[in-house]
């Protein structure tokens, strides 16, 4: 399998503090990977650079067979082909237009509707990756009227509208009761498990957001990485530990995770 996504020492630096400190990491064709840790451990930078929007500050990321920085990549014609959903994404979006034209705008690249045309074959589409992430009863309700959790489907459904090689998904399941998350979980184990859909990375801070069908995880605290690969082996009660800085308690439950602190003494 070819690499996706190919991460050399890489750093991120501001203001003198190392968000992400001489991170290596590499994920591969048909991996579903998980960036679990803290807030502020240096999830959505990584995740930024892996979709080309923040550089490096020292080391190599190659993305799709692009390296940031390289004479001849070009990255307009590198972001078309990564799928990004998330909070900064949402941020973006016109609040007046329907739930279709929001995902059909993504075929063009566009965040808001002007006077394209879009191909019948564009709207099959939309309609399609919404129905498979439950939202086609509300293609024509405004984008702000929508709940978090109608919201977050949303922007997965405009996220693979392009067809991408690399799905990056931001804290979905944030802000979502537990029917929500549910919900968009047992979506996002639908998708993961599909050998057709785009390699995938997803940032969470919970266990319990992790779908069935994600193969590896990245455990990361303070911008180094703790440990990286197959989930199976590496989400261990240790790891987990050490990553959140406490005492927990990982297990595993038929195919979902949960985790829990030890009691006081």
């Amino acid at each position: 399998m070819s690499d996706v996504l190919e991460l050399q020492d890489v750093s991120v630096v501001r203001e003198g503090r190392a968000l992400v400190d001489q991170v290596s990491w590499s994920v591969k064709e048909g991996e579903r990977w998980v960036i679990l840790g803290p807030n502020g451990a240096g999830k959505t930078t990584l995740l930024n650079v892996a979709s080309s929007y923040l550089y490096p500050s020292t080391g190599t990321a190659t993305i799709l067979g692009e390296t940031l920085g390289a004479p001849g990549t070009d990255v307009f014609e590198l972001r078309p082909r990564i799928g990004m959903a998330g909070i900064a994404m949402a941020d973006k979006l016109p609040k007046r237009q329907t739930v279709l034209q929001t995902v059909l705008t993504a075929a063009y690249g566009m965040t808001a509707s002007w006077q394209e045309d879009y191909e019948e074959i564009d709207e099959q589409r939309a309609r399609a990756f919404l129905d498979r992430l439950g939202m086609t009863e509300y293609l024509d309700r405004k984008f702000g009227t929508l709940s978090e959790g109608e919201r977050k489907r949303t922007l997965i459904a405009r996220a693979l509208m392009t067809d991408p090689e690399l799905l990056l998904l931001d804290e979905p399941a944030a802000g979502l009761d537990l029917g929500g998350r549910e919900d968009l979980v047992r979506r996002l184990g639908r998708l993961a498990r599909d050998p057709i859909a785009p390699s995938m990375i997803m940032v969470t801070h919970h266990v319990e957001e992790i779908a069935p069908g994600f193969t590896h995880v990245l455990m990361i605290r303070q911008g180094k990485v703790l440990a990286a690969g197959p989930v199976e082996l590496e989400l261990t009660s240790r790891n987990l530990s050490l990553c959140f800085g406490l005492p927990l308690v990982v297990e595993q439950v038929g195919d979902r995770w949960t985790a829990q602190g030890l009691p006081l003494a």
